[in-house]
């Protein structure tokens, strides 16, 4: 039985009112990024002036740290889809060591709601005291993220524990706050350093997230992927949480309790037990987790094209023999058949190494591109790969989109399909966990017989298009 606890109602909601204020975020953020931006361009002109490369990159090690620190507290400090925003980023693929190094560290790091307000969420959504339906409810959380937070608890007259997620109090208006001032500044950097149409892709995040502040539409979600990768495997890849029936609202879900250990603390994991991190054992482990994920996101791509598209490592655990379970459903992408198909066609073309092909693709899905580059067909390919395959390109370890080498330097993407943003930040996320993992490999390449069934239950696959898969192996 929790004991009753006495708050001051007036009090919560003046400490809220304080934290949400619009305009107090707004020009927090606009500080804060103009000073690490504009830390950069002027770095970017002092170290023109060294000549020497190890001074050079010991010069670009120390910007990236200053750097990495001001985003951290940022992104913590805000709080709300900045914490989303560091998940994109601080990715071993994309970003400096640095800021991973330090933005891994928010996932599930978000400042907690404070119990007696959660009790009061839930005792407004659930229309009875939180001790008539739980046994046992932990104060604690289990983590909280940018739109809520989780408990551990166990529902009256049940034996097995539960997942309560319930919704942090006015963090709508926040995060729309806070999506409208990224995507003014992704229209000013589309403009002068990348040449990517980034505000399409606020503008899909905008209505993404937007989506994710309905949690019946997220257990809705979460019981119809769970279906269809059970319907479809002898065993399903990933472990899907089943959602407790008449215990979900719009902002309180309740579902069973997975037992497992974040992808995050893997590699402390291993070590605990005495295992070798570079031996058989682990990357054996590494290699079947990473398999798992891969092969559930192919299934529900270019199978289904109804998709969980936030597969970062907060949302990942591994349990018991290397078993995957994949949580968080409030984003969740259902691909019209006409972009699937022409996404099969590119993963084909990627594949199956076939620039023109995949230049073809890049027309049919709507991604208008211009270049002056002399090897067009190539770059574009380069590109491709780049974008859409979680193997990166020979001799790439980083993707480093403001470098001069970089594709998305030498070819401007004019127009992104909005639709297509969530296909892109899969892979991504998918690469970036690959990296972590140390597994270099290609999602394309294993979705190939994905790909082609797709195209050949519409008709459009012809038999020149089917090769051999090969048997990837673990680098």
């Amino acid at each position: 039985m929790l004991p009753p606890i006495a708050f001051d109602i007036n009090g919560i909601k003046d400490k809220l009112s304080n934290q949400f204020r619009p305009w107090q975020r707004s020009f927090q953020f606009w500080v804060r990024a103009i000073d690490i931006y504009t830390g950069y361009k002027v770095f970017q002109v002092r170290v023109n002036f060294v000549k020497d490369a190890q001074k050079q990159e010991a010069m670009w090690e120390r910007q990236h740290e200053l750097a990495a620190d001001k985003i951290f507290s940022m992104c913590y400090d805000l709080g709300g889809f900045f914490l989303k925003i560091a998940q994109i980023i601080g990715k071993p693929d994309l970003a400096p060591a640095a800021w991973v190094k330090r933005l891994v560290t928010l996932c599930d790091r978000a400042p907690p709601t404070p119990f007696d307000v959660v009790k009061l969420v839930l005792e407004n959504e659930l229309g009875q005291g939180i001790n008539d339906v739980f046994d046992r409810f932990d104060v604690e959380p289990l983590g909280s993220a940018s739109i809520a937070q989780v408990h551990r608890a166990r529902l009256k007259g049940d034996t097995g524990d539960v997942v309560v997620k319930v919704q942090h109090p006015g963090i709508q208006d926040l995060m729309m706050t806070d999506i409208h001032n990224l995507q003014a500044f992704a229209l000013y950097m589309q403009k002068t350093d990348i040449k990517f149409d980034l505000y399409s892709v606020t503008k899909e995040m905008e209505k993404q997230i937007g989506y994710e502040f309905d949690f019946t539409r997220e257990a809705n979600a979460m019981q119809r992927i769970r279906k269809f990768l059970y319907e479809n495997n002898k065993k399903s890849p990933v472990l899907v949480p089943r959602v407790i029936h008449d215990m979900v609202t719009r902002r309180v879900l309740v579902m069973e309790y997975i037992d497992g250990i974040p992808i995050m603390n893997l590699g402390d994991e291993i070590a605990k037990r005495g295992i070798n991190p570079h031996g058989k054992v682990a990357t054996a482990a590494k290699q079947k987790i990473l398999q798992s994920l891969t092969l559930a996101y192919g299934q529900m791509i270019l199978k289904s094209g109804f998709f969980h598209a936030d597969p970062h490592p907060g949302n990942i655990l591994i349990c018991k023999g290397s078993e995957v379970a994949l949580l968080d459903y409030g984003q969740v992408k259902d691909l019209p058949d006409q972009l699937r198909l022409a996404y099969a066609n590119l993963v084909l073309a990627i594949a199956n190494g076939d620039p023109l092909r995949a230049a073809e693709s890049y027309r049919e899905l709507g991604i208008e591109t211009f270049t002056k580059c002399e090897n067009e067909l190539q770059e574009l390919f380069k590109l491709a790969q780049t974008m859409f395959d979680t193997k990166l390109p020979p001799g790439v370890v980083m993707l480093q989109p403001f470098s001069e080498e970089s594709s998305i330097k030498k070819i401007a993407v004019q127009s992104f399909p909005e639709e297509l943003f969530s296909v892109l930040r899969t892979v991504h996320l998918l690469r970036g966990l690959s990296v972590g993992l140390g597994i270099n490999c290609s999602c394309a390449e294993q979705w190939r017989p994905f790909a082609e069934e797709a195209l050949s239950r519409a008709g459009r696959l012809k038999g020149k298009d089917v090769k051999p898969q090969r048997q990837q192996k673990v680098k």
